[in-house]
């Protein structure tokens, strides 16, 4: 029996946060609805590179039952009543205010199925200035500061996944397996308000917290920790380049005397701390570049792995395909088995199983027949 079997979900979704938060759930073994609109959820058509579906839609969506729904016609949403009626968790990720002007405003669910977990998933909150400005994952990435201080010292640049739609889906998961953990002891459920900014906003601490506290803009410095030096990635002789990070003064002298051959460095006052060598970052850097780019990559990390300091390689797309530590699943699609990354956590002893990819209201009919007015 999985974790969540018997639990029902019933997710009003498209797009990527609200169909990552019910696809965990469904992974869990919760059964999912996945209501899409008539022409379908458009995250199916953000490209056709696995065998014609998208690479989106494959990675979100395993294990749950589709249907479609004109939530503009009274039998559709009488239906979308019925199944509401029987759901253990609601996700709905329209636009604020929406859910209301179909006739399902959160405050009434609440009241009526005081055991429902209702998450609504928005770009900035359900108030406040900003609540009715659309939010898409880049400009968000934006809007948050994150840009600002991702990119180089020519200009910030996007994070090169959708980073804050995945971060407002993980922040939404957590929420509603707290919810169902407390429900367990009270019988109640509640309302969960999850937004793109607030997610993104909540990881970028760090950087408020210097500034607003210290005064302290973080550098854009691309492959390059802002507050920490050594660390970043260095070219080796083979033309591959290899990152290295050093977190504390025991690992500095090490790279120094194993590493660079340079036992003197550290008591050169531009490298004696971290604070010194982030100030001399440029001499430090050519110092360090000149080491590598006499030996092979593999040659620096045999060094490295001598000295235990920390690295990795700059893995690209290619390499990644090909990583010795990568898992996978399996799932099917309507077009054939995808092989996808597994998923981070992984209950150990147990076998991991994933259900399949729907088509697009390919369970129209049976949820029809079994949701229909008695």
């Amino acid at each position: 029996m999985k974790d969540l079997e018997g639990i029902f979900v019933l997710s009003l979704e498209q797009a990527v946060a609200a169909p990552y938060a019910s696809g965990r759930l469904a992974d869990a073994g919760a059964r999912v609805v996945k209501i899409e609109r008539p022409e379908g959820d458009f995250a199916r058509g953000y490209d056709r590179y696995v065998q014609g579906n998208s690479a989106y839609f494959v990675w979100l969506n395993r294990g749950k039952e589709s249907i479609r729904l004109d939530m503009k016609e009274e039998a559709d949403k009488a239906l979308f009543a019925r199944m509401l009626a029987k759901a253990d968790v609601f996700i709905q990720n329209l636009a604020p205010g929406a859910l209301a002007r179909l006739g399902f405003p959160v405050e009434e669910l609440r009241e009526k199925y005081p055991r429902l977990i209702v998450c609504s998933i928005s770009g900035y909150g359900e108030e406040g200035p900003y609540r009715d400005q659309k939010a898409y994952d880049l400009l968000v990435q934006a809007e948050s500061g994150l840009v600002s201080v991702n990119g180089t010292p020519e200009g910030p640049a996007r994070v090169g996944v959708s980073v804050c739609d995945i971060a407002a889906g993980m922040s939404a998961h957590q929420a509603i397996l707290q919810a169902l953990y407390a429900r367990e002891r009270t019988g109640e459920g509640r309302a969960i308000a999850v937004s793109l900014y607030h997610a993104m906003a909540d990881w970028m601490n760090v950087p408020y917290l210097q500034y607003a506290y210290g005064g302290h803009v973080p550098q854009r410095v691309g492959l390059k920790h802002p507050t920490i030096a050594p660390y970043g990635a260095y070219p080796c002789a083979d033309g591959k380049e290899l990152l290295i990070s050093i977190q504390n003064e025991r690992e500095w002298v090490r790279l120094c005397r194993e590493v660079l051959e340079r036992p003197e460095l550290p008591e050169d006052p531009r490298f004696s701390d971290n604070s010194a060598r982030v100030a001399n970052r440029t001499d430090l850097d050519g110092i360090v570049a000149d080491c590598f780019a006499r030996r092979g990559r593999e040659e620096n990390i045999e060094r490295l792995k001598a000295a235990a300091i920390a690295y990795s390689r700059l893995t690209d797309l290619e390499d990644l395909t090909q990583h010795p530590q990568n898992r996978y699943v399996t799932v099917e699609t309507p077009e054939g088995p995808v092989r996808l990354l597994a998923p981070a956590a992984k209950v150990v002893g147990e076998k991991e199983e994933f259900g399949p990819v729907p088509a697009l209201g390919e369970q129209d009919e049976t949820l029809r027949k079994e949701f229909r007015e008695k």
